[in-house]
């Protein structure tokens, strides 16, 4: 499925993530070919596209946990390729892993002090805690539980919040959703949301393809490790083919 009648060319605004012409491979594997994804300020961008598509792969190559092959990760105009992952976290760009990755055996509020350990974040432990506490009441709540006590909702609150505490520029989510029971999932997405509104620039890898393009402004198809479409994320949710592709029996409610 190649929906080029969806692909476009943006809003016209300088990106404040440029990534051109991406190549990663793990060993002699092809992951991402000739990838090109622009991110503007203030945006929510999604990025789709089946299982072993590449999603995960640019994220983590963004962050500094891959080392493309080729290519350029520019971000406010700084080459990111070389910056080590804590490099990266300390320019204002933070991941929430897929799975959570959270120390289970800590405390919710350690999990989330260890989240402002860049010198960006330090200083404002305090305020930025109370204020994931106010973003996510049923964490103050739990604020003495071990972090693998809760539950997978519960526990993806805090990778959120804990990522959030680096306060970060941009936020980068990989499958927010997976595991989730349909109740939470609609919390953690109404709170992306409420994130996005205040001001925070998102990219977006998700499982749920309907629930991400009906979130993003804009979106990205990934198929075989290449961009294979673009559109605003209401107009990729209509079109038809990407319908057919992403949605299965969704695609006809």
């Amino acid at each position: 499925m190649t929906p080029a009648a969806v692909v476009g060319e943006g809003a016209g605004v300088a990106p404040v993530l440029e990534i051109r012409d991406l190549d990663v491979a793990y060993g002699g594997l092809a992951a991402l070919s000739a990838v090109t994804v622009g991110v503007e300020p203030g945006e929510l961008v999604a990025l789709v596209g089946a299982n072993g598509a590449g999603k995960s792969t640019l994220l983590r190559s963004i962050a500094g946990l891959v080392r493309p092959r080729a290519g350029v990760i520019r971000w406010q105009g700084e080459d990111l390729r070389t910056v080590p992952a804590d490099g990266v976290v300390e320019r204002g760009i933070a991941m929430v892993a897929e799975g959570r990755r959270l120390f289970g055996r800590m405390t919710v509020e350690e999990n989330l002090e260890l989240g402002a350990y860049a010198a960006r974040a330090r200083g404002r432990l305090r305020t930025t805690l109370a204020e994931m506490y106010t973003l996510f009441p049923r964490l103050r709540e739990r604020r003495r539980q071990l972090a693998g006590s809760l539950s997978g909702g519960e526990q993806q609150m805090v990778a959120i919040a804990r990522a959030l505490m680096a306060r970060p520029s941009l936020l980068m989510l990989d499958e927010p959703s997976l595991g989730l029971a349909p109740q939470m999932v609609d919390l953690v997405f109404k709170t992306l949301g409420e994130i996005h509104r205040a001001g925070l620039t998102l990219l977006l890898v998700e499982q749920n393809v309907q629930l991400a393009l009906g979130l993003a402004g804009r979106a990205y198809i990934l198929e075989s490790g290449r961009i294979v479409g673009e559109g605003g994320g209401r107009e990729l949710l209509n079109d038809p083919g990407v319908r057919r592709a992403y949605l299965g029996p969704l695609a006809d409610t």
